[in-house]
């Protein structure tokens, strides 16, 4: 009797593991050196796997549910061991749990810049930090690749061993997503949700596991990066360029003082870098009546006729420069100023001047 209660506590007859930790992946059963019995009852919980090992060989994976352990159940395990007809005696077998539940908010970053080719600035180093959620997809593979045979894989662990691999991945996907610096720096949540569809296949083909979410919380990209980025920016936020220049001008009547005075010389370099850069040109004018345009003189004032055309907008001019554009003298111009054949408008001041052509301008 003693010698069958001795045997009998040489042999597993139930392998389960309950879980209080919750930060353990893998967790290799303790077997104490003991044989397991046929017939023993394995049980699996919800959000666990039981991957056996034997001979240095992946064998059978159970999932959750209560398992007897006889041939029909332990195929692969009875072809490593040879049990072609079934067996009796008792067997040593390694017993892994592996805990599939998801992992949430484990960090990552580059410790080091990461270097990209982009479109717009060329070769770019940034660097990048962020968090993701995993969970175990393929238990062997994991093992093989991550846990190895340590007895208890903590998450602590995982995560040394997996940052700078899972930074090596963001990279790759980096490179291959093409995504313009200008993306990266500023839409952090389609780009995680961009990348993960890359960096996921990849994970789970070299080490078992699923990434479900990958964030970006944070990418930083050299400060001459940075100041391009705030020039395009700036751009964008003027948007329509004439009525860019319409506010400044306002600016400068509301200020006054020696800015107004020069004030209808900035409208006409304002209009002309406006239309310059939307791209949007005009036709030449006619010359006005008893003007000859020199052959080398830039296009002449719009006429007074020409003036109700909606699709020009109004210029205005000093004296001075309507008579450098036109080839003449300043005389000649204010004769025709004063003849009606120049449209134009003569108040004490250059401020007036210039508050009157401006508001012309905004009403036309």
């Amino acid at each position: 009797m003693n010698i069958l209660n001795i045997i009998k506590n040489q042999l597993i007859e139930v392998i389960e593991w309950t879980d209080d930790s919750r930060d353990t992946l893998s967790y290799r059963w303790p077997d104490e050196d003991k044989q397991i019995k046929n017939g023993a009852q394995l049980i699996v919980r919800e959000s666990q796997q039981v991957q056996f090992v034997a001979a240095g060989q992946y064998a059978d994976l159970f999932g959750p549910g209560k398992h007897t352990l006889t041939t029909e159940n332990i195929p692969i395990l009875s072809d490593i061991y040879g049990w072609k007809y079934g067996f009796q005696s008792p067997f040593k077998c390694d017993v892994y749990y592996i805990n599939t539940r998801l992992f949430t908010g484990n960090k990552w970053g580059t410790a080091n810049p990461v270097t990209v080719r982009d479109q717009d600035f060329g070769v770019v180093r940034i660097r990048a930090f962020g968090t993701y959620d995993f969970r175990i997809v393929q238990p062997a593979l994991f093992l093989k690749e991550v846990a190895g045979t340590d007895q208890n894989f903590r998450l602590d662990e995982f995560a040394d061993t997996m940052r700078s691999r899972i930074v090596s991945v963001f990279s790759e996907a980096l490179a291959k997503a093409r995504i313009p610096v200008l993306d990266v720096a500023t839409r952090y949540s389609d780009l995680g949700a961009a990348l993960v569809q890359i960096i996921n296949p990849a994970m789970v083909d070299k080490y078992g596991i699923e990434i479900t979410s990958f964030v970006l919380e944070n990418v930083s990209v050299p400060p001459e990066v940075e100041e391009a980025i705030d020039k395009r920016s700036s751009m964008t936020a003027i948007g329509n360029l004439n009525d860019y220049v319409k506010y400044q001008m306002g600016q400068a009547m509301a200020n006054g003082g020696d800015s107004a005075a020069t004030l209808p010389a900035s409208m006409a370099m304002g209009f002309g870098m406006a239309q310059e850069m939307m791209k949007q040109m005009q036709q030449p004018a006619a010359a006005p009546s008893g003007f000859a345009p020199q052959p080398a003189a830039p296009a002449p004032a719009p006429t007074a006729a020409d003036a109700p055309a909606a699709s020009a907008p109004l210029q205005v001019f000093t004296p001075e420069q309507a008579a450098q554009l036109l080839g003449v003298d300043v005389a000649d111009v204010l004769a025709e100023l004063e003849a009606g054949h120049l449209k134009g408008r003569k108040i004490g001041s250059n401020w007036r001047i210039a508050k009157a052509a401006l508001d012309e301008f905004l009403a036309g």
